[in-house]
């Protein structure tokens, strides 16, 4: 065997492999952005990054895995900053809470895996686990954790469907005037609301 040929069959070196495998994840946004989970294949997936889907199943494993990435990509910039939302007082966390999900819509960097994200979870229960297992166990739990009221995972969970039903009428269906609004018009208007399933009576 040659070294060439050792090379080709061993792994890629570590900067070839990041690069390989951001570029496979940039792929994988965009492609589940456009066709949603169910109609997104793995072939699809290489096909967009300009790899083999060999190289797909080396590095992420599964579609629901690639998803899975793809998720925790679109969602760090939330899990980055959760920490510092539940580090000032509580009676303004709706409005921390509130002007985070929405700075990440606002975003065009985010806004993309978000869509895709948003549109697979709605129609499959493969990614909608996903979607669940991340959002419940990283960021949820984490400010229920710190609520001192009744039912606390339940009023968390009421909160962030609050933000997600608004989200889905400005970005997704794109109803006006919310479609249009002033983002922080709506972050004014929701905020009181999260803020109250999170702290209220």
């Amino acid at each position: 065997m040659t070294d060439a040929t050792a090379k080709r069959r061993g792994r890629p070196p570590r900067t070839e492999s990041a690069d390989t495998r951001d570029r496979i994840l940039a792929a994988a946004r965009e492609v589940f952005s456009e066709r949603g989970y169910e109609k997104t294949s793995v072939r699809a997936i290489a096909k967009a990054a300009g790899v083999d889907s060999a190289l797909v199943h080396h590095y992420f494993g599964t579609k629901e895995q690639v998803f899975e990435s793809a998720v925790e990509v679109a969602f760090a910039p939330a899990l980055r900053s959760r920490d510092t939302l539940l580090d000032g007082p509580l009676d303004g966390i709706g409005e921390r809470l509130t002007r985070m999900i929405f700075g990440l819509w606002e975003n065009p960097v985010t806004r993309t895996p978000l869509l895709a994200i948003v549109r697979s979870a709605v129609n499959n229960e493969a990614a909608a686990a996903v979607f669940r297992r991340l959002i419940s166990g990283q960021l949820l739990r984490r400010i229920a954790s710190q609520l001192d009221v009744p039912d606390p995972e339940l009023r968390a969970e009421l909160a962030a469907a609050q933000i997600v039903g608004v989200a889905m009428m400005r970005y997704v269906i794109k109803i006006e005037p919310v479609a249009s609004a002033d983002p922080e018009q709506i972050i004014a208007r929701l905020a009181p609301v999260v803020q109250g399933h999170l702290t209220g009576p």
